[in-house]
């Protein structure tokens, strides 16, 4: 076999604590050869990303040393001097990191990034690498490439700003692409496409792909090994196809059986809990369902004719437009579609951090739009939010446990010896250490900032959440538990959930009912059972059609992603849209009909 393009050898990581240096990765080794996928899976804080970092020397010198050798195309990268070591980053090695916008900077333009790199490395004209910026931007299905090029990234969804991270890393051809979580805020009909682009441009360049995940669906579609990682160790590797039919480890087979597997719940009436794994054994035990919701309740929330615009310099982003719908005391309404269509800013309209253009929002019956400064401080007491980026809503100056305080003692909800032992009861529901509360965001993975948030939005007992991609980034196991941790706690006290989300399987186990958005109008809504097993909008059968199968044996099975042109959400000023009409197919299950879209 050929010499592979990276070859990692015994590679040891530790970081400067307190208490000395304390090691992370521990002795780590694998190969990746040209066009040859390696996946890395693992549970959040197993390594994985300080794994890639080490290999890209990102890494802060002061606070982190890494021994062993990371060896590409023969050269060692532990031991390059710092200005050879910059020619390799974003030039013979591409990353696409785990958060997206803290990885782009806010103070440049989409275009002004993407070109600087394709200047430094490929030696482009600033005309040339606009030019070429332009088309990476179109080859990642941005819609109005050509106008986005000169917005900041704060302008863009989450989901678009991974498209633009995935466009960066691939601008120069890189030898090797070490992807973090690359399709992590993706719906899957997004992700199909990236998946597919990367592994065209793969076949192309014969580049070698290091790709970090906790999709086990995405890992059985794309890699041909896969190594496992726990708690900074190594525990299994092989080929893709054999470790899943055969896992060797407890640990593995942990994973493997913790995976929401679309059409699980088919002759479930109401949402059931992901299964119980014991990571020692691998031993999985069904979850039980949950009791349906109270009836004839009165809505906790009333989202009526909503409409959201945005005004440009060139139109009018008609970001929602004329939305409806209830939400009902300890009953989720699982919202979905791609990234860009509105599902986000539905749900910060709900909290008031978006301002409506046209329509009503009650929460508790009381007029959110209209709501006084008090009225509006005692809404947050009963409604919280836990956002899609957990980095972002994180203060970086003070811990994590004072980031959990802060709400319980400004509502005066417990004295602060009190407050503090919720605090520790609130890092161990969401499975981590209470001893962590001393630190800062930047110490956690990606998946731990999620869980955190999770805790804080806990923290007041809300009657209601808005829960914005609350699973996305995290590992299949940690997903199963927060999952089982927020279904448990509606049962407990009737809490009411708008759930964001592109994780089909996710939302096909944990929801009640299913409003499907496209372009900021909702094609589709009704009980959970009736979208997942008889779909009538072509948008929501696309979505379901694109969930990855987490078996290896059937990859390739599946017809490729249609080339779906990308529509702009920009409208002229004029524009007036048109009057939509919906069918009722079955009992609260509505599709748009086709002909008035």
């Amino acid at each position: 076999m050929n010499e592979p393009i990276l070859s990692v050898q015994n590679l040891t990581t530790a970081f400067r604590t307190s208490e000395g240096w304390r090691e992370v990765v521990r002795d780590i080794s694998f190969d990746i050869h040209a066009g040859e996928t390696l996946a890395v899976v693992g549970e959040s804080g197993s390594g994985k990303s300080v794994t890639a970092l080490s290999a890209m020397r990102l890494l802060p010198k002061d606070k982190a040393r890494s021994t062993g050798r990371i060896l590409l195309e023969g050269r060692d990268l532990l031991t390059l001097p710092e200005h050879q070591m910059r020619a390799v980053r974003g030039g013979r090695i591409g990353m696409i990191f785990q958060e997206p916008m803290t990885s782009l900077n806010p103070v440049f333009t989409i275009g002004n990034q993407l070109a600087e790199a394709l200047v430094l490395h490929r030696d482009m004209s600033w005309k040339q690498a606009e030019a070429e910026a332009l088309r990476l931007m179109e080859r990642v299905r941005i819609p109005s490439a050509g106008t986005r090029l000169h917005e900041y990234p704060h302008k863009f969804s989450g989901g678009m700003r991974q498209r633009v991270m995935i466009a960066m890393a691939l601008a120069c051809k890189p030898r090797l692409l070490i992807a973090d979580e690359p399709t992590t805020a993706l719906d899957v009909t997004i992700q199909a496409e990236i998946l597919s682009l990367i592994a065209e441009l793969q076949r192309e360049e014969n580049m070698a792909v290091l790709f970090i995940t906790h999709d086990m669906g995405v890992v059985a579609e794309v890699a041909d090994r896969t190594v496992v990682m726990y708690r900074g160790d190594m525990i299994e590797t092989g080929d893709t196809p054999q470790l899943f039919a055969a896992p060797g480890q407890p640990y593995t087979r942990a994973l493997l059986a913790s995976i929401p597997r679309l059409g699980a719940m088919a002759g479930s009436v109401t949402p059931r809990r992901f299964p119980q794994v014991d990571a020692a054994t691998g031993v999985a035990t069904e979850g039980a369902q949950l009791p349906p919701p109270p009836s004839a309740t009165q809505p906790v929330v009333k989202v009526s004719n909503l409409s959201i615009r945005f005004d440009l310099p060139q139109g009018r982003v008609h970001a929602v437009e004329d939305v409806s719908f209830d939400l009902h005391p300890g009953e989720t309404l699982a919202l979905v579609g791609e990234s860009g269509c509105g599902k986000s800013t539905t749900g910060r309209a709900i909290m008031r951090l978006n301002t409506p253009s046209a329509g009503e929002i009650l929460v508790g019956g009381q007029n959110v739009a209209k709501a006084r400064p008090a009225e509006l401080r005692a809404l947050r007491r009963s409604a919280q939010m836990i956002f899609q980026d957990p980095f972002a809503s994180l203060n970086p100056r003070i811990s994590v446990g004072a980031a959990i305080l802060e709400p319980i003692l400004t509502h005066g909800l417990l004295p602060k010896p009190a407050a503090r032992e919720r605090v520790s009861q609130l890092l161990e529901q969401v499975g981590l250490s209470p001893d962590m509360a001393t630190r800062f965001p930047h110490e956690f993975s990606g998946g731990q900032r999620q869980r955190i948030s999770i805790a804080r939005a806990l923290a007041l007992d809300p009657q209601f959440i808005v829960a914005d991609e609350a699973v996305s980034a995290l590992d299949v196991s940690v997903k199963a538990q927060v999952s089982n941790l927020l279904m448990d706690l509606q049962a407990q006290r009737g809490l009411a959930y708008l759930f964001i989300s592109h994780d089909m399987s996710v939302v096909e186990r944990i929801s009640h009912r299913v409003a499907v958005m496209y372009f900021g109008e909702i094609v589709e809504i009704g009980p959970r059972a009736a979208i997942f097993g008889n779909a009538q909008h072509p948008y929501t059968r696309r979505l379901i059609a694109a969930v990855p199968v987490p078996d290896p044996a059937q990859r390739g099975t599946r017809p490729a992603p249609p080339a779906v042109e990308p529509r702009s959400p920009i409208r002229p000023l004029d524009y007036v849209p048109p009057k939509r009409r919906y069918r009722e197919i079955t009992p609260g299950h509505f599709v748009m009909d086709e002909a008035a879209a």
